[in-house]
């Protein structure tokens, strides 16, 4: 199998995520489904369905945290230098608005665009990928071309 690149951060937070659904969510999941079954027929009770549905989706995003940690590379970014590459916390600014953004370039496992977790497999991580302060990129978006200016390349 494919390793799945990560930084220190995001492998914390999803192994932070597993321990709470094994400690946490899978236990008050099971009570619920023993309380649900005290109320007598299974065939109409909302509480039970509701309940087993719950720890399905449970005990599948435990399996997808266990698989993806079981093959995560965690790459120490605090090491990397040069130009942009996974990793990197890069500001642009967004040429036509002016509008200035920073991003981390992180694996597809930890992206977050609110959070300003870029996956390295989006447009415009492959576009700033190789690039360095001061050059520009055009990227191709569903809302069009959009043109930016690397600000800023830092590891953390």
């Amino acid at each position: 199998m494919e390793k799945i690149p990560m930084t220190r951060n995001g492998f914390n937070a999803l192994d932070e995520e597993l321990k709470i659904l094994k400690t946490v969510d899978r236990p008050a999941v099971i009570r619920a489904i023993a309380e649900a079954r005290e109320h007598g027929d299974l065939s109409e009770n909302a509480e039970y369905h509701s309940a087993r549905e719950k720890q399905s989706f449970i005990e599948g995003r435990i399996k997808e945290l266990e698989g993806m940690l079981s093959l995560a590379e965690v790459i120490d970014t605090s090491r990397l230098s040069g130009s942009i590459k996974f990793g990197a916390t890069v500001t642009l600014v967004d040429e036509d608005t002016d509008e200035e953004k920073t991003y981390q370039i992180v694996g597809e496992a930890e992206a977050d665009i609110e959070r300003g977790l870029l996956n390295i497999r989006s447009p415009l991580a492959r576009a700033l990928i190789g690039k360095d302060e001061g050059d520009s990129v055009e990227v191709k978006t569903p809302g069009g071309d959009r043109a930016y200016e690397v600000v800023s390349v830092r590891f953390l």
